[in-house]
């Protein structure tokens, strides 16, 4: 797995700004197609993120993308809620809407690069009010920008290793 940062001038620079978003990026060793079909398995997902504990409840839209209701744990709480793939152009772009208790946006990028894959994710998140968010905007922003990592980096993974 090879890692590199994203130019700043390249990517939307959502982290900044909002304590309830992070945007990081990894280049991965697979062509643009096999990486936009392994995420487009829900269940891979699951495997990727940390936190995200279950998936179910799978339908197909007809946009090519899919609906699902989720479980996630976060500082020990479990949230349900469901995510609508608002964008999938392969193998481009795969875009979600969470909505339930836990809502936002997540955008994933795939841009050809030399060597494989540059998987950009970029997440926006409106937490409800409670403990969660009574810890305040820097430990949440700390929390969503590892998250975040450990995702791109367990796909790497995963299609590093032939996946």
């Amino acid at each position: 797995m090879s890692d590199e940062e994203p130019d700043p001038g390249d990517e939307p620079s959502v982290a900044g700004a909002d304590p309830f978003a992070a945007s990081d990026a990894v280049v991965v060793a697979a062509d643009p197609e096999s990486v936009f079909a392994f995420l487009d398995d829900p269940a891979n997902h699951a495997a990727i993120t940390p936190g995200l504990t279950d998936v179910r409840d799978v339908e197909p839209l007809a946009n090519g993308g899919k609906r699902l209701s989720y479980t996630y744990r976060m500082a020990g709480i479990g949230i349900d809620g469901e995510i609508v793939q608002t964008v999938h152009e392969p193998p481009e772009r795969h875009a979600f809407e969470l909505r339930g208790r836990l809502t936002g946006t997540i955008d994933l990028r795939l841009d050809p690069v030399d060597g494989g894959t540059k998987l950009t994710y970029a997440a926006t998140y409106d937490l409800p009010e409670n403990a969660l968010t009574r810890v305040g905007a820097p430990v949440i922003r700390r929390f969503n920008e590892r998250q975040l990592r450990a995702a791109l980096e367990n796909v790497a993974a995963e299609l590093d290793a032939g996946g």
